[in-house]
């Protein structure tokens, strides 16, 4: 019994311990967004009145392909741009509506290489909430860890 008791006791612990490291920041792997999950938010409509498949991903963290949007001056480097589903959104166009812009803002202020016509793949945490932006209206707010450029799979 006592045996058991060691066993059980042990893999309390370890549940404990995992529960702890996770609560740290020990990253999971993304959950892998595309535009149409992204267009299901009804920009028209409170989101308390929507069940857009969307709204789980609030707070989560994510990765989203895309194409940048730059809204700094500097055409080398920016810690702030917007992610969009296609190449010249936004620029001499009407802009996508707010439920297919992304306004990403990198942490800690990291810079990243300006492109505007390859695809990239930002990382980092989704949060639903309006953003006013030079381009209109966005729908979502990303707190951005990373970008690398995107590879289609």
């Amino acid at each position: 019994m006592r045996t058991a008791t060691k066993i059980l006791g042990h893999a309390a612990c370890l549940g404990l311990l995992w529960s702890a490291v996770a609560s740290f920041g020990v990253e999971s792997k993304p959950v892998t967004v595309s535009w149409p999950t992204l267009q299901t938010l009804n920009f028209n409509v409170p989101q308390s009145q929507q069940q857009a498949p969307v709204l789980a991903l609030s707070g989560k963290r994510v990765a989203i392909p895309g194409f940048m949007v730059p809204l700094e001056d500097d055409l080398d480097v920016v810690t702030e741009f917007l992610l969009v589903p296609y190449a010249g959104a936004c620029i001499h166009v009407p802009p996508p509506p707010p439920n297919q812009i992304v306004y990403v803002k990198m942490d800690k202020n990291a810079k990243v290489q300006v492109t505007f016509t390859d695809p990239i793949l930002v990382t980092g945490t989704l949060k639903i909430s309006t953003v006013q932006s030079p381009y209109g209206d966005v729908s979502y707010d990303l707190s951005g860890e990373s970008v690398a450029p995107y590879q289609q799979q």
